[in-house]
């Protein structure tokens, strides 16, 4: 055992190093196939033998295994019961023992098994917290407290239902008392929510703190649990008010009072930079506060006022330093909550008192500080992300611009008169003194922002809607505008806020005012500040993605194709300007900002077929660009955007030179795939099949025939992520070189992959689409011994693991097959195959899942193909004019009632969808490039008019078979039915 744990910690170890770690995690990936290997893993992670860098890789490497590997799709473990046994008896203990770093991910690893285990599979494990808590050691309570936050943190985001209030009562029973025993809550024990014989008799974590003021090391400790306590309380009251915490509500808050205010100088912090445990306790005690105030102020409401106060002593009495930011932030969207509650909020409905909150909290956190600057110039990314509205981080501006709003949604006219005065005064210092002063301008800007805006401010749209008491328009012209069209030196922050403007505001802005506007940003893209051109590129972005009303572009095609060859050369031109300062270092490296490389795709988009003379230089950057992130793929965003910027390319310029454009992307895309480039190969998959569909008609290249054995091979489809774009892949190579793979006898490994994704419910929509492909374009005689293997597969799918929409597909496959009778298919077909599977299965098959399926089809593609297949099967099915009579019936009024709202072609527009690219999980799962998103395919585009059609089809066949289908409708239907049917018939 020894030599195997030293084996699998070498290779750990090698995973580490560039240079090796291909190979080692490859191996790695061999070993984990072994019995026994997660315990292994754990087994190094406990090892004080092992050094930290290897236990924390083990740590990593086991939760990743987890993720793979706990449960199958039908939540069954995959791994031996002894196993699971094994990981979840020790892997508490050994959470509470290792240093923090490798807590983290063995708390993760926690939050995995418990996603699927707790708390029925694993109903031991809040006992076995509550017995490892103790009356003397901090340190196993931080590791008990972690472990219980790693699993109670999944309740925040989650909707309510009976199944999780089930398991957080479960908790609650077990968890409840010894949590507030170890506040030192003095409890009331309520007997319908906590059970008595569980409280423990400890010494409080508050007593604790008291008695040890003078120990710094043990204090600290003391403080970082008080603050997993403060999480943990958040995780108990996310969804409802626990009982026992509504009955103990004096007692937790005067506790949270108490450390709202506490200080101690042994717990502050040396760096103004870095947050120290008090500052974490506090933000964690007001976002408590906030929750309460917001989902129970009922019970609460009364305890609002004294911290209300407390807040805003923090908040007058918080120094600037960066340290401090979380706390400042926190303590605004606590006090911004409380403006939300009308009677809360009138203790601020006065000139006098508002003029207070503006000036002792709100301009204070709204002013620019030298922290930011020095972030704006050495880490000019980053300033950008923490200042673009709709971002998800903490800043103080931020807060201090949301809790001006939040009072101007109670006193609009009272709050707009009051920053007035400030924005006019400071307006007039900058006026006085523009070359000192340009923060005094700054401020007035940021002011009249805040104050303007009203309701939601979303990142694709901006502000929405606007306050009426005052001008956004007019501010900007007599404030603002001059800093853009000035040919004098601007300072930069100015030039940004001048650009951040038009952004925040631009669905305010007219057309004709964008005319104007418009060349002004792109003017400021040739600025050498990577502030003012990457703020001056984001408004590019997303001024170009605006549309009205009608979805006409507020920015229209004509406007930018003249500029688009300067334009996208100067962005590549920034793009690839080298970013590293060491003259020793020569190595390739790019400037791998999202926002210019988000800009260039968006070019792309609006000019379309615009690009095709620029093709070539567009090509050559790509490639270059490809090359270098391929080495190091630093930045998941600006790569996604670099693959949706080149489908953007594919699309327009492709089909008029596709030749051109797959001989210059396939060296550097070959690449991606031969060196196994994890997180980039799903997006060079879709490509690849974006470039085959470009040309549907050319012959198949020799280089995507050289693809077709490694896209068969079974490895490259273990990893989810690759499936929709493989499928994708394969239906493209199949559509264009069908022939050469039946000629090469691959048609069985096609189909292997085909039964390999319907097994999986995470796949099986693709296994339908491939199946489809197979259908149309191999022929009948190649598959004729594949039919039936192909039905048992769907048909057990169906018996054993149903989902609602795993049958709505089955039933989608059903019409496309019985539509194409022409095609060597249709409802005999259908029915001839599943008879060979199970004699007697079609009739229950057809009317329990395909009949009523049909009526739920809201697709109109969907339902277009059921009507065409509902109608050949009337008119040609020879099973249904003898056999199924009933079934006729059934299939005419399944028919005319589909006809009743007959599917209508969908209108289709050129515009791109966005996707929130904060809302992706870069390489965990499939990310679709919505540039070259393939839209639903009609497999009858000459079918137009579905109602003319049916008429036409059913009196054709009516006339061709002398009558019969008259004669059916006679003898089948009720008066009214057939008067229906005859509406659609030419006799």
């Amino acid at each position: 055992m020894a030599m195997e744990l030293q084996r699998i910690a070498h290779l750990l170890e090698a995973s580490l190093d560039p240079r090796q770690n291909k190979q080692a995690e490859l191996a790695l990936r061999h070993e984990e196939q072994k019995p026994g290997y997660s315990v292994c893993l754990l087994q190094i992670v406990a090892a004080d033998s092992f050094s930290n860098t290897v236990r924390l890789a083990s740590a990593l490497c086991f939760k990743n295994f987890l993720k793979r590997n706990w449960t199958d799709e039908e939540g069954n473990h995959k791994l031996p019961q002894n196993e699971v046994a094994t990981i979840k008896q020790e892997l508490v203990g050994l959470m509470i023992s290792v240093p923090p770093n490798i807590q983290s991910q063995l708390g993760d690893a926690v939050g995995i098994i418990a996603d699927s285990d707790f708390w029925e599979r694993w109903d031991t494990l809040v006992d076995d917290l509550v017995s490892r808590l103790t009356t003397d050691n901090p340190t196993i309570n931080i590791g008990v407290l972690q472990v219980a936050h790693s699993i109670f943190k999944r309740w925040r985001p989650l909707y309510r239902s009976d199944e999780l209030f089930t398991e957080i009562n479960h908790v609650l029973q077990r968890f409840g008392t010894p949590f507030l025993s170890l506040l030192e809550v003095r409890i009331k024990v309520n007997p319908k929510s906590l059970s008595a014989t569980n409280v423990f008799d400890s010494k409080s974590t508050d007593k604790s703190i008291d008695q040890n003021k003078t120990n710094k090391p043990l204090l600290r400790q003391l403080i970082n649990s008080l603050n997993l306590m403060m999480k943990l309380f958040y995780d108990l009251s996310c969804q409802d008010l626990p009982p026992a915490f509504e009955d103990n509500l004096p007692a937790i808050t005067s506790l949270l009072q108490k450390y709202l205010t506490f200080d101690d100088p042994s717990l502050h912090s040396d760096s103004d930079d870095e947050s120290g445990p008090l500052e974490f306790l506090k933000s964690a005690i007001l976002e408590v506060l906030t929750l309460y105030v917001q989902k129970y102020e009922d019970a609460f409401g009364t305890h609002v006022e004294v911290f209300v106060a407390s807040s805003w002593n923090l908040l007058t009495t918080t120094g600037q330093e960066t340290k401090y930011d979380i706390l400042v932030s926190k303590a605004l969207q606590f006090l911004t909550s409380v403006t939300r509650i009308k009677q809360h909020a009138q203790a601020f409905n006065d000139e006098a008192n508002m003029g207070q909150v503006v000036e002792r909290v709100v301009l204070p956190n709204l002013a620019l500080r030298d922290s930011d600057m020095e972030l704006f110039e050495d880490e000019p990314i980053e300033f950008i992300r923490r200042d673009l509205e709709g971002s998800d981080n903490d800043t103080r501006r931020r807060a201090a611009t949301d809790f001006l709003r939040g009072l101007m949604s109670q006193f609009e006219k009272l709050v707009t008169e009051v920053v007035y005065k400030y924005i006019n005064h400071y307006l007039s210092e900058y006026s006085a003194d523009m070359a000192n002063k340009w923060r005094s301008k700054d401020t007035a800007v940021y002011l009249f922002s805040s104050i303007a805006a009203t309701g939601s401010i979303t990142a694709s749209q901006g502000v929405k809607s606007t306050n009426p008491l005052v001008n956004v328009i007019e501010f900007f012209q007599n404030n603002i505008a001059s800093d853009l069209v000035s040919e004098n030196a601007v300072e930069p922050i100015l030039q940004v806020d001048a650009i951040k403007y038009l952004y925040t505001f631009r669905t305010q802005m007219s057309r004709e005012q964008w005319r104007d506007a418009f060349p002004l940003l792109v003017r400021h893209l040739a600025s050498s500040n990577y502030v003012v051109y990457t703020y001056a590129a984001i408004a590019v972005e997303r001024v170009l993605a605006l549309v009205d009303d009608t979805r006409r572009p507020i920015v229209e095609k004509d406007s930018v194709a003249p500029l688009a060859k300067d334009l996208l050369e100067h962005l590549f031109k920034l793009i690839e300007k080298d970013n590293i300062a060491d003259n020793n270092q020569a190595a390739s490296k790019l400037q791998e900002n999202e926002f210019l490389m988000r800009c260039v795709m968006r070019v792309l988009i609006v000019i379309k077929d615009g690009v095709i003379p620029l093709t070539n230089n567009v090509l050559q950057h790509f490639v270059g660009i490809t090359e270098v992130i391929c080495a190091n793929p630093s930045n998941p965003r600006f790569c996604y955007y670099h693959f949706e910027a080149i489908g953007a390319l594919i699309r327009f310029a492709a089909p008029a030179q596709p030749q051109a454009i797959e001989n210059t992307l396939y060296p550097p895309f070959a690449t991606i795939l031969r060196d196994d480039v994890q997180d980039f190969m799903p997006y060079v998959i879709q490509l690849f099949a974006a470039l085959l569909e470009a040309n549907p008609s050319g012959p198949l290249p020799d280089y995507y025939k050289s693809l077709i054995p490694p896209i068969l091979a079974r490895d490259l489809w273990l990893s989810k992520g690759n499936v929709p774009a493989l499928v994708r892949l394969l239906s493209s190579i199949i559509a264009r070189g069908a022939t050469d793979i039946v000629a090469n006898n691959q048609v069985v490994p096609v189909l292997g992959i085909f039964q390999q994704l319907v097994l999986l419910k995470s796949t099986d929509m693709y296994a339908f689409e491939l199946l489809e492909c197979v259908l149309t374009y191999f022929p009948p005689s190649v598959l004729e011994t594949y039919y039936v293997p192909i039905m048992q597969a769907l048909l057990t799918r169906l018996e054993k693991s149903k989902t609602e929409a795993f049958s709505a597909r089955f039933v989608r496959l059903y019409h496309f097959v019985s539509a194409k009778g022409d095609q060597g298919l249709g409802t005999d077909f259908f029915i001839k195959i599943i008879d060979q599977v199970q004699t007697g299965i079609y009739v229950p098959l057809y009317l329990n899942i395909i009949l009523p399926g049909t009526r739920k089809l809201a697709r109109p593609l969907d339902r277009k193909t059921a009507v065409i297949s509902l109608t050949k099967t009337l008119a040609d099915s020879f099973a249904f004019a003898e056999t199924y009579k009933k079934g006729w019936t059934f299939t005419c009024n399944a028919l005319l009632e589909l006809l009743l709202n007959p599917p209508v072609p969908s209108t289709t527009d050129d515009l791109i969808a966005d996707h929130d690219v904060d809302d992706m999980s870069f390489g965990v799962g499939f990310t679709q490039l919505t540039t070259i998103k393939r839209p639903a395919q009609d497999p009858w585009p000459n079918i137009t008019n579905i109602k003319s059609w049916v008429t036409e089809y059913l009196t054709s066949a009516n006339a061709r078979e002398n009558g019969k289908i008259v004669n059916y409708a006679k003898e089948r239907l009720s008066p009214e039915e057939s008067r229906s049917l005859a509406m659609y018939m030419q006799i």
